[in-house]
């Protein structure tokens, strides 16, 4: 961009910040700046401007970068959870691209800051992961960076398999400490009267007491075989992984709000015929619908507008059966915005009138060709959530730090009618050894039977579960 171009989006910044506000979108301090695509390709690949380095980040660039070179695809912005909030514009970007891209991103912004899934991340991620990089480069020096990077190989490959919701666990356990009389000569007192049941004999007994979902939580806390600093390593990609869940749980939401506003206030600005018209073909590009995927700023951008429009103006229906008073359509929205992730949204906001609307349905592979095979819109509905269920990862939980009495690590998929990537399991349960030091098993279900797969350090084996 030129000096006279540069000069015209300080003064668009600042017009957009006005409409912003008066629409009533509450952000944090915004920062932008303007990067070549080599940079904003990195942060893109690495996920933050100042992770820590490992090779599957660089394959991602190169994928990425590549793509961009060949007018595939393109990212207009890199925006961050923080505060401030730092937005990154792409300087091969026009002006009025960059127009919409700086809308577009004080919307995420105000998602980042007000939705109560982003509640509990750490504002000063950027900082975070810059100590947490430094960190690991000194690893490489002390211990040399094969076997660091053998050390992130390992732990990137079930990094997914955290608990979202460790602070309520957290806190629970807290209030159990806090139940605990005082610690004096005389304690053995509190026990005389106290008898446990026999569900509280069979807790003590079993290691974990309850299924335990925070795999990266509970190899730190009992892994033997891992040193302090291999621990530390650990404990640093489980904080960025609970940094970028909420991302996760909420992108159709996400991406649907900054496209509902950013249209709002680009509609609102003073631009010129070109630029109306350059705009009016971006927005349509960013909403295209496709047949294969949905396309969480057209999805998401809809459903906010169908729930504005039925607060606003109620069905009889809807009057008689919910309240509704008409006129709250806004207040509706943000009320949603603050409370709700995709799942609930989808389960509570997709109608059948915007299922038909939306053309949605799903499809799958019969013999060598690509059919629908559900149009019903409550089944759509709910193989669109059932998708989205643990971030779309599989769902597993440590069972038994204590398998056979041995020290052996027991994993259980709660099996919901999708099965694991068999080959993806074969490849990563050595991994997961490596880290816990013991042979582990993992018990799934493959065509309706239970099956058990394990990994003794030498082999992988498999056996079929008989009840």
């Amino acid at each position: 961009m030129n000096k006279e171009e540069l000069l015209e989006l300080e003064e668009s910044i600042e017009n957009i910040t006005k409409k912003a506000k008066e629409f009533g979108l509450d952000y944090y301090d915004m920062r932008f700046e303007i990067c070549p695509a080599e940079i904003i390709y990195t942060f893109g690949a690495y996920g933050m401007p100042t992770r820590f380095s490992h090779w599957s980040f660089g394959k991602n660039f190169h994928k990425m970068k590549t793509q961009y070179d060949y007018n595939l695809s393109r990212i207009y912005e890199l925006v961050i959870n923080s505060d401030p909030c730092y937005a990154f514009l792409l300087d091969g970007n026009t002006l009025i691209q960059n127009k919409m891209v700086i809308a577009h991103v004080f919307a995420h912004c105000d998602f980042f800051k007000n939705n109560a899934y982003f509640g509990h991340t750490n504002r000063s991620m950027v900082d975070s992961m810059a100590i947490s990089a430094e960190r690991i480069r000194q690893y490489e020096f002390e211990y040399g960076r094969e076997k660091v990077e053998n050390l992130l190989n390992q732990v990137l490959s079930i990094q997914e398999h955290i608990d979202h919701n460790f602070r309520t666990k957290e806190q629970t356990m807290a209030q159990t400490t806090l139940q605990k009389p005082p610690e004096t000569k005389y304690d053995d007192i509190w026990s005389l009267d106290k008898t446990d049941s026999p569900l509280e004999n069979e807790q003590k007994k079993r290691f974990p007491p309850n299924p335990e979902k925070d795999l990266l939580w509970f190899i730190i806390n009992n892994s033997k075989e891992l040193e302090p600093w291999q621990k530390d390593v650990v404990s640093i990609i489980r904080d960025e992984m609970i940094y970028f869940w909420p991302q996760l749980e909420t992108k159709i939401m996400n991406e649907g709000w900054a496209s509902l506003w950013h249209a709002r206030i680009m509609r609102e600005i003073d631009l010129s015929v070109d630029e109306s018209i350059e705009f009016a073909k971006l927005h349509s590009g960013v909403l295209q619908p496709s047949k294969t995927y949905l396309n969480p700023y057209y999805v998401g951008m809809k459903i906010w507008e169908d729930i504005e429009k039925r607060w606003d103006n109620p069905s009889p229906e809807e009057i008689e059966r919910f309240g509704r008073v008409g006129g709250e359509g806004k207040a509706k929205i943000f009320e949603v915005r603050e409370t709700d992730n995709d799942i609930s949204f989808i389960r509570n906001y997709l109608t059948e009138q915007l299922v038909e609307e939306l053309d949605l349905y799903l499809y799958k592979k019969v013999g060598h060709q690509w059919q629908i095979v559900e149009k019903n819109w409550e089944k759509v509905r709910d193989e669109i959530v059932a998708g989205m269920t643990n971030g779309g990862n599989p769902y597993l939980v440590v069972e038994d730090g204590d398998y056979n009495k041995n020290g052996e690590l027991y994993i259980r998929h709660c099996y919901e009618g999708i099965e694991l990537d068999i080959k993806y399991l074969e490849k990563t349960i050595p991994d997961v050894y490596s880290l816990w030091g013991r042979p582990v098993h993992l018990e799934t279900t493959i065509d309706g039977k239970n099956v058990l797969f394990s990994y003794n350090g030498e082999r992988n084996s498999k056996r079929i579960l008989i009840d």
